[in-house]
């Protein structure tokens, strides 16, 4: 699920959202209220339940080789979760950032019309010829991949150790 010409996307397991309100989002680092969505290059980094670690790399020169990685303990989660993408119009968005991995709206935004169902999140890894390794521990490969140099998107990586259930049994 890629954005069109023109068009951002922001992907929510709530298929109901009418209008986005700019907010200060719980994860955020910002003190600013914002609308989030992402292009094209980074749509592939939220193909996951919310709240799953994700670790993403891809070349930074042709942004192909992606590689996406979750933990085994959320890989059921990612079959079993409904995801949808809103689609929105890209100049009510500005890029953030100086390397821009999302834009935003500092205004409300309604969607170009209803969301679209996501599908099998693991297929569609698959169908866009993205490599899905399930590990173990996300942290060493997370380190590797910042290691290798590689363009990166760490995300909610504070939940890595943790299933959808709660914590994992201590490890040995």
């Amino acid at each position: 699920m890629l954005p069109g010409p023109g068009e951002l996307l922001h992907f929510s397991e709530d298929p109901s959202i009418e209008h986005f309100v700019p907010h200060v989002a719980a994860t955020s680092l910002q003190p600013e209220a914002y609308v989030w969505t992402v292009d094209a290059l980074n749509s592939p980094c939220y193909w996951f339940p919310r709240q799953c670690p994700r670790v993403c790399s891809w070349d930074g020169a042709t942004g192909s080789g992606r590689v996406h990685a979750v933990e085994a303990a959320w890989l059921e989660s990612m079959r079993a979760t409904t995801l949808w993408a809103y689609r929105f119009d890209a100049t009510d968005f500005a890029p953030f950032g100086e390397r821009p991995h999302a834009h935003v709206a500092t205004h409300a935004v309604s969607p170009l019309g209803p969301p679209a169902e996501v599908g099998d999140l693991v297929d569609l890894h698959a169908r866009h010829g993205i490599e899905l390794l399930v590990l173990d521990e996300l942290e060493p490969y997370f380190t590797g991949v910042r290691d290798r140099g590689l363009e990166f998107s760490g995300i909610r990586m504070g939940n890595a150790g943790i299933g959808p259930g709660g914590p994992f049994p201590t490890r040995r």
